[in-house]
């Protein structure tokens, strides 16, 4: 299954092929929907949590791109990226717009990719 690409980012507002417009979004191969951080606890600290991308895993992603927040302030739990990283996959973590490109490039060349994305902050 493909990974659906984001066709508009904007502050506080993506777009994903496919799906329709929101805020923040979770993807994965075949698939996407809100972000709702209150399903796992996340805040801006301590920030993306194992938990948080367990449904990519479930889905299938083998590259996780996980974005900071268009101001960076969204932090990524340490045991985060030592959970994928004992699993073989390959994250990227950056500022929300410089994901959004990552994760369309990755998912263009056809890589099972997943990402959490955040569109403010």
């Amino acid at each position: 299954m493909k990974s659906p690409r984001i066709t508009k980012i904007a502050w506080g507002s993506m777009e994903i092929e496919g799906f329709g417009a929101g805020q923040d979004f979770k993807l994965f191969p075949g698939g996407a929907r809100d972000w709702d951080w209150n399903e796992t606890g996340t805040h801006h600290v301590p920030g993306i949590q194992p938990a948080d991308v367990q449904e990519l895993i479930e889905n299938g992603a083998e590259e996780i791109v996980l974005s900071r927040g268009m101001l960076e302030r969204l932090q990524i739990c340490p045991e985060t990226i030592q959970a994928l990283g004992a699993m073989g996959i390959k994250v990227h973590e950056m500022e929300t717009k410089l994901a959004v490109a990552t994760y369309n490039d990755l998912a263009n060349q056809g890589i099972k990719v997943g990402g959490l994305f955040h569109s403010t902050c």
